[in-house]
């Protein structure tokens, strides 16, 4: 089962912004479909080659509030990827962030049965 989400990129290079949509998928960390908004990545190779290259980053929006995180990029294939930890950090953020959960509650799962009392 993929569950992706769809997500902003912006890959950052000393005097530009290239902006690009991808989907990360949460299982994995992959990020997929990235299509670049103005920039043709056949013309004027990957941003990520560039020797001005500084960085990439991505955001993941929902209902006006955003999470921010580092996204890896291999120049040689131009795979984008969050890191095992990276991907980890976005999905607490995002839980407390959109649903409200707090992170030690998404960690044991006690945020999938809200509203339901505890049978003691």
């Amino acid at each position: 089962m993929h569950l992706r989400v769809p997500i902003a990129i912006t890959d950052e290079l000393d005097e530009d912004l290239i902006h690009s949509n991808g989907s990360l998928d949460l299982a994995s960390g992959e990020i997929h479909d990235v299509t670049y908004v103005d920039y043709d990545v056949k013309a004027q190779g990957l941003p990520a080659r560039a020797d001005d290259y500084a960085f990439t980053s991505g955001k993941l929006t929902h209902d006006g509030k955003d999470v921010e995180f580092s996204i890896q990029v291999d120049p040689y294939s131009g795979r984008y990827s969050v890191t095992a930890n990276e991907l980890l950090d976005i999905k607490v953020k995002a839980a407390k962030l959109f649903a409200g959960i707090e992170g030690k509650d998404l960690a044991s799962g006690a945020g999938q049965g809200r509203g339901r009392k505890n049978a003691h």
